[in-house]
């Protein structure tokens, strides 16, 4: 018993000698060191990437989302290599590390499905495009500017200056309309007259508002068409292309207020909605 409570405090001795511990210490300052060398040499060549794709996009013309793409693919690949390289420099068994991590992995991927989700459903965003960075878009009931587009979600902008992080998964999964992917866009305004008016002398006054107007387009050409017969009033449509299909709100604003000064000072009826009530005789049955 003597001899095994000696062989372990020699043992404890040994392993706590000032001497040794000074040499592990050093050893591991110095590996720690050479790992963040590696590692900053890595970022390093990140960062140097990122500034000569940024150039030469900007030089080419390239669009805004293959540049964020390619941006994002190099960052994560440089950085993952830099990490990888670091641990093997402090002398971690990386083949060994990695092969725990794919294991490691697919119970983890079990955990985290929608995180999974979202990193593919990124990937086909980048591959089938369905709008880029910088188009005025309407996923659900959120609509606003494309800000940027990560692997996890899509940041849209809305027009009161909030900052909307939309899943990929819902954007995949749900119809997504863009007013700026195509060169031009049909401001479509409605507006009701009396059943009286003469609706030709109502078409003449409406186009009179984009005919030669510079905010819009000669052709295709703008039209007023009749949308619905209702008992006390028509409703009608004033269907006008614009030329920037970014200020479809502002012309739709502007075009919606110039429509009711027109008719109302041509004295056009724009009635109300209106329902009529006539007394009924009810004649009390005698008993």
């Amino acid at each position: 018993m003597n001899e095994f409570v000696r062989s372990i405090v020699e043992r404890l001795r040994t392993n706590f000698d000032p001497e040794t511990l000074g040499a592990a210490a050093a050893d591991l300052m110095a590996n720690v060191v050479i790992a963040f060398a590696t590692f900053a040499a890595y970022y390093f060549l990140w960062r140097l990437l990122d500034i000569g794709v940024k150039r030469i996009s900007r030089r080419v013309a390239a669009d805004a989302t293959n540049r964020d793409f390619v941006l994002t693919l190099l960052k994560f690949a440089v950085l993952t290599v830099g990490v990888v390289s670091a641990l093997a420099a402090v002398g971690v068994n990386t083949a060994s590390l990695l092969t725990s991590l794919g294991i490691a992995g697919l119970t983890i991927g079990f955990a985290a499905r929608d995180a999974l989700s979202n990193l593919i459903s990124g990937l086909l965003i980048y591959w089938d495009r369905p709008f880029v960075i910088g188009d005025l878009v309407e996923v659900g009931s959120h609509y606003g500017r494309v800000e940027r587009i990560t692997l996890r979600s899509t940041r849209v902008v809305t027009n009161d200056g909030r900052m909307l992080a939309v899943p990929n998964t819902e954007i995949i999964n749900t119809t997504v309309a863009s007013y700026t992917n195509f060169p031009h866009l049909r401001i479509d305004v409605p507006v009701t007259v009396g059943v009286g008016e003469d609706l030709g002398r109502v078409r003449e006054i409406l186009l009179g508002l984009v005919t030669d107007n510079p905010d819009y387009m000669a052709e295709p050409k703008a039209k007023v068409v009749v949308t619905q017969l209702n008992d006390y009033n028509v409703q009608m449509e004033l269907r006008a292309w614009a030329h920037d299909e970014r200020k479809h709100i502002d012309l739709r604003t502007k075009l919606r207020e110039r429509m009711f000064e027109a008719l109302t000072g041509s004295g056009v009826d724009m009635p109300f909605e209106t329902f009529r009530i006539e007394p009924i005789m009810v004649r009390q049955q005698a008993s």
